[in-house]
Order: structure tokens, then C-alpha cells, then sequence
């Protein structure tokens, strides 16, 4: 496992206003007093880990964590500042454009949240709509602008790809008015009906594209974003350079990071754990409730499975002679690349990455 020299926190904020469809996180209605009571358990586990820990990364995911009040925020920040030792830390914080306006995003700013994550997901109405989303194309475009203004310097944002009827013009209008924003980061995923949300119930996989026309969709994103000055570095992950998600890259390189809130996972002091989806439970407990997942994480196999997510690939040391000549095959067709001791994905090989993983793993 990679030395633990500075550590991400994740904070899960389990409130939404409404879930969406497509959705499987844990969330839960938000109401004023559960997110009080939500914030003073946070608080107090915060204050009873290992003192001074060097953290470098600070990641509120939700659910949708732009629905804590900023008092509530603050006090979290600096019960984080007051117990660990912060070495300059990317500070992100999941938004719903629905859930701000222009004072609330200045107020972020002020008590020292520095990165938004933006979830657009469309700048199609129509597709707004069919997701289930709150807001529609204008807001978010408004959000973006408005967190420029009030001094954001690092803000990214989701879209979806391979939506039911999604053409490549609508994705192609989504894609150039996002790339005209003052955005640094894009995260681009694949939409995926998991079981048991509302969209497996009204069978959206029968509606989805076919796998050659979500190859194209795909294909076309990393070439417009590519184009657009956004590197593609991670399978779903495009940066202008220097803005790469230092927070979600810990995960990719097994890095360490401490999980807080119902539902957060950590991987730390050699053990992957997490804590059970259960609200009532984690506001109760005196010290955050945390159930074992694994005690011998970060092998050379999940190194290896991570790392081939990552545009940078992995040294070709890491892999024995069997599994090097099965990708120098793949990279026959296109779909690994070999450049300095190292072998990555190409674009097309990260389409298929999960059967080219299990072959060689």
C-alpha cells in the first residue's frame, strides 16, 4: 500500500430534495433538524480522529451536500482545520444548480470551499426532464457563471452520456456550451440504470443505445472535450492541466482517505471500512460506526485494475510476461498503448476496459 504522507477526507451529506431516478447513493429527505443533528455527530467523530494528520483533500459528496446551510459547512471546515494538519487542500463540494444562487455561492467561497462539483448532467431541457432533474439548461449555465464570479477558479462539471433518444447533435450542443464556460474539469459518465431505482422499474434499459452508438457518444466526448483543451486523464474524467481531481485521483492511485458520514467508505492503516447507510444509527452512535470491508486492500491486482482507469496507464513492471503479451495483442487493435515502460487504455480500449481487465486479471 502507498505511504499515507497526507490523507482526503470524504464527507457523505445524505439530503436530497427529491432523488433522482437514475440514482442508487443513500440519501434521504433533507429537513432542518436532521441536518442539525446530522452536523453535530459529523462534528463530533471529526474531533476524535488521530490529531494533526496531514490532509490535502477535502471532498463533500452527497446526495446533495450544496443543501447544508453554510453556517453548518463552516463549522464542519473548521472542526476539520482545528484537529488535522491541512496542507493547502483541495476543498470540493458536490452543487445542485437547483439549491444555490449567486449570495450562497459567494458565502462558499468566503469560508474556504475552493472547487465545486456541478451536476448538469444536459444542457437539454428535454433531457433535463426525462432525468428527473430540478433545474433545467438555463440555471445551470447561470450556476457556472455565477461561481466564476463569486472567485471559483476550479469548477467542474457532470454530464451524461448515451441518454434514451440523446442524438449526437443534442450531445454535440451540450458538449460546445460547456467547453464555452468558465469550467476546468469534466467528469462524463455513461448512463447506467442500477437496480432498484425508479428507472430499472420502468425498464429505461430497453430505451438505452445500443453498444455501438454509445461507442460513439463516448468517442465523440473525449474528442470534442480533447479539442476543447480538456485532457482526458480517467476513463470519465477531463481536465484542463493542472485541474485534475486531486481527491478522486487518491482513489485511482490507492491513496489513503478517511470516510465520514452515513455511507462514506475509507481505505486507511491498511484496512478498507465503511459506515452503514443508516441516518438514525450514525447520529446516535457516540463514535462513528464503521463496518469492516477489507483488511489487505491496495493489492497489485486492485493497483493494476484502478490504475488501467487512469490515461497514464501503469509501469509494465507490475504485470508479469502472460499478461503483457495478452495487451500487446490488444494493442494490435487499438485499444492499449505501450510509451515508456508504461502500458494505458486507449480511448476505444477504455470502452471495453472491464473485459480487457478480466482477461489479464
Amino acid at each position: 500500500m502507498p505511504s499515507e504522507s497526507t490523507l482526503g477526507i470524504y464527507i457523505h451529506v445524505p439530503f436530497c430534495v427529491r432523488k433522482c431516478p437514475y440514482c442508487d447513493f443513500y440519501s434521504v429527505p433533507q429537513t432542518a433538524e436532521r441536518m442539525e443533528q446530522y452536523g453535530t455527530a459529523l462534528c463530533r467523530f471529526l474531533r476524535q480522529m488521530q490529531t494533526d494528520l496531514p490532509v490535502d483533500t477535502i471532498y463533500f459528496g452527497g446526495g446533495t451536500p450544496s443543501l447544508l446551510p453554510v453556517s453548518l459547512l463552516e463549522e464542519i471546515l473548521q472542526t476539520i482545520d482545528k484537529t488535522v494538519s491541512l496542507q493547502q487542500p483541495e476543498i470540493t463540494l458536490e452543487c445542485n444548480p437547483a439549491t444555490v444562487n449567486r449570495e450562497t455561492l459567494r458565502q462558499l467561497r468566503e469560508i474556504g470551499i475552493n472547487r465545486l462539483s456541478i451536476g448538469v448532467q444536459s444542457l437539454s431541457d428535454v433531457q433535463l426532464k426525462r432525468l428527473g432533474r430540478l433545474h433545467d439548461a438555463k440555471t445551470a449555465i447561470e450556476t457556472v457563471e455565477q461561481a466564476a464570479a463569486a472567485g471559483f477558479q476550479n469548477l467542474s462539471c457532470d454530464v451524461m452520456l448515451a441518454l434514451p433518444k440523446q442524438t449526437t447533435a443534442e450531445l454535440q450542443g451540450t458538449l460546445t456550451q460547456l467547453t464555452a464556460l468558465p469550467i476546468q474539469h469534466i467528469s462524463a459518465y455513461l448512463l447506467k440504470v442500477e437496480p432498484e431505482t425508479p428507472f430499472a422499474s420502468m425498464n429505461w434499459v430497453q430505451q438505452l443505445p445500443d453498444e455501438d452508438a454509445t461507442a460513439d457518444f463516448y468517442l465523440q466526448t473525449v474528442e470534442t472535450l480533447q479539442a476543447a483543451g480538456f485532457l482526458q486523464y480517467e476513463i470519465s474524467n477531463f481536465a484542463k492541466a493542472g485541474y485534475e481531481s486531486r481527491h478522486n485521483c487518491k482513489y485511482w492511485n490507492c491513496e489513503p482517505y478517511l470516510g465520514f458520514g452515513a455511507s462514506a467508505h475509507s481505505c486507511y492503516g491498511g484496512k478498507r471500512f465503511y459506515v452503514p447507510s443508516d441516518l438514525q444509527a450514525f447520529c446516535a452512535a457516540e463514535t462513528q460506526p464503521t463496518v469492516l470491508e477489507d483488511d489487505n486492500p491496495c493489492t497489485r491486482e486492485e493497483q493494476i485494475l484502478l490504475g488501467l482507469r487512469l490515461r497514464k496507464g501503469i509501469p509494465c513492471s507490475w504485470l508479469h510476461t502472460e499478461q503483457l503479451q495478452k495487451l500487446q495483442r490488444y494493442a494490435a487493435g487499438g485499444l492499449v498503448e505501450f510509451l515508456n515502460d508504461r502500458v494505458a487504455l486507449t480511448p476505444k480500449g477504455c470502452l471495453v476496459s472491464n473485459a480487457i481487465l478480466a482477461e489479464i486479471l
